[in-house]
């Protein structure tokens, strides 16, 4: 694959399509398969309340790859992130309804630079609060 967006078509400023990323208690119980991370804060609501949470919270890592599929369906190819970083600042507290959380991500390209890379800065948030800080991917467009 390579990326499908110019790097002469894009300016500072650009937004990338905003996202919306639902996630439920089966989302993390089928993470925490995948993943191998069986924490109990990410599926048992007693643990998690237990050590000072307020309900379940997702794994900090599937947080983070939420977020990032805003660039890579923006750019078309996931292998165009050359580098991707992010603070995690509040978690994603996933309530046990059949509603669970939302993870609402956008966007912008904040500088260009060399080598037809552009840095994207991401804002992710989850019930009105910002859950990734200092979200910084470096993409290498067409």
């Amino acid at each position: 694959m390579t990326a499908k967006i110019a790097f002469a078509d894009v300016e500072v400023g650009t937004e990338l399509p905003a996202q919306n990323f639902p996630v439920t208690r089966a989302t993390l119980v089928q993470y925490a398969g995948a993943s191998g991370d069986f924490n109990p804060i990410h599926w048992n609501e007693r643990f998690a309340r237990e050590v000072g949470l307020p309900d379940v919270i997702a794994h900090g890592m599937f947080t983070m790859a939420e977020a990032i599929r805003v660039v890579t369906d923006w750019v078309g190819d996931p292998g165009a992130v050359v580098e991707y970083g992010v603070r995690f600042t509040r978690p994603v507290v996933v309530p046990n309804d059949d509603q669970g959380a939302t993870i609402e991500v956008s966007g912008k390209v904040a500088a260009k630079l060399d080598d037809n890379t552009v840095r994207v800065d991401l804002t992710a948030t989850s019930a009105g609060q910002k859950v990734l800080g200092m979200s910084r991917a470096v993409v290498r467009l067409a």
